[in-house]
């Protein structure tokens, strides 16, 4: 098997106490969960199960504590706070797997858009916050994602 390069921090235990910034995609960044009207994400049902399950992510993870968010028709965005030892990837990977479960139900009880194979992209995007200037930065970046969807680096058409 061909070696991956990981986009982890080389040395970095991402079971610290910090603020991440993370983005996870759709597998081949197909829209899912909604779409950008007048510069507004109006989100299907898939989208709002999707806030639902990362809103449920603070539940699950003692010491988990989650700032600003946005689900996008392709991606999903958001800062996190770990304030006790939990592992980054493991709460992601919770996230992945259940709504990974939940839209495959949605599929065959509510006649979601299928999928190829997988829901999500295989891996994930994170950010140290390091500083108020990087956290401002984020969540900025994060309330105006939908308004500039055409610009977004995750855009696209069709």
């Amino acid at each position: 098997m061909k070696n991956r390069k990981s986009l982890r921090l080389k040395n970095y235990d991402y079971s610290c106490c910090g603020l991440y910034f993370i983005t996870i995609c759709t597998h081949h960044r197909v829209k899912y969960f909604g779409e950008i009207l007048e510069n507004q994400f109006v989100s299907n049902c898939a989208g709002m199960m999707i806030k639902n399950r990362w809103c449920d992510m603070a539940d699950r993870f003692d010491g988990l504590i989650l700032d600003e968010y946005v689900v996008m028709p392709n991606h999903f965005h958001g800062i996190l706070e770990i304030q006790r030892k939990i592992i980054l990837g493991d709460v992601i990977g919770a996230f992945k797997s259940i709504t990974t479960h939940d839209y495959i139900k949605g599929v065959h009880d509510d006649d979601w858009l299928r999928f190829d194979k997988k829901l999500w992209q295989r891996n994930y995007y994170e950010h140290i916050i390091r500083d108020e200037k990087s956290y401002l930065t984020l969540s900025q970046y994060i309330q105006n994602n939908p308004s500039k969807w055409q610009e977004d680096r995750f855009f696209e058409n069709g």
